[in-house]
């Protein structure tokens, strides 16, 4: 079965009744986790998007302090684990404030992370990539955010 295009998908849908949209919605949420994930991201979490930043924080917080020490190819793996996460909730958001702060973040415990990443070509490698991607995301935003954002990773490189 080959897959419509986004422009039929929609003409479609705008025939369908309320009652059959949500039918749909809940049909397509058993098939992916992520699937659900972003139905419960639009409906419960993009109103607050401050609160929804601070979750995805503290979840990194967690997954950063259970990453397996023992050798660097550990390491590498977690950390990859945790980016791939970061990104499939920045996608979620599709504000690149939110980008922005999560990828701040993420540099910012990946800077702290013991043993150090400067051990490690690939964790370096990650980092400078990531200081690239917040650098755009903060090009994109209004001047004062951009002012404060610029700030933050000033501190976060000075370090």
């Amino acid at each position: 079965m080959k897959a419509v295009t986004l422009k039929q998908l929609k003409d479609e849908l705008s025939h369908k009744s309320a009652n059959e949209l949500k039918e749909l919605c809940l049909h397509l949420s058993k098939f992916k986790k992520e699937n659900k994930e972003l139905l419960t991201y639009l409906l419960f979490e993009s109103h607050d998007e401050e609160q929804y930043i601070q979750s995805v924080k503290d979840q990194n917080e967690v997954l950063f302090s259970e990453i397996n020490t023992k050798s660097y190819f550990y390491i590498r793996k977690s950390v990859r684990k945790i980016l791939t996460l970061n990104k499939k909730f920045i996608r979620y958001s599709k504000k690149k404030e939110t980008e922005a702060a999560l990828l701040l973040h993420f540099c910012a415990c990946l800077k702290d992370f013991k043993p150090s990443m400067k051990n490690s070509a690939r964790l370096t490698a990650t980092f400078d990539r990531q200081v690239v991607l917040i650098k755009k995301a903060i090009a994109t935003l209004h001047e004062d955010l951009q002012y404060d954002y610029q700030l933050e990773l000033e501190e976060l490189l000075n370090e």
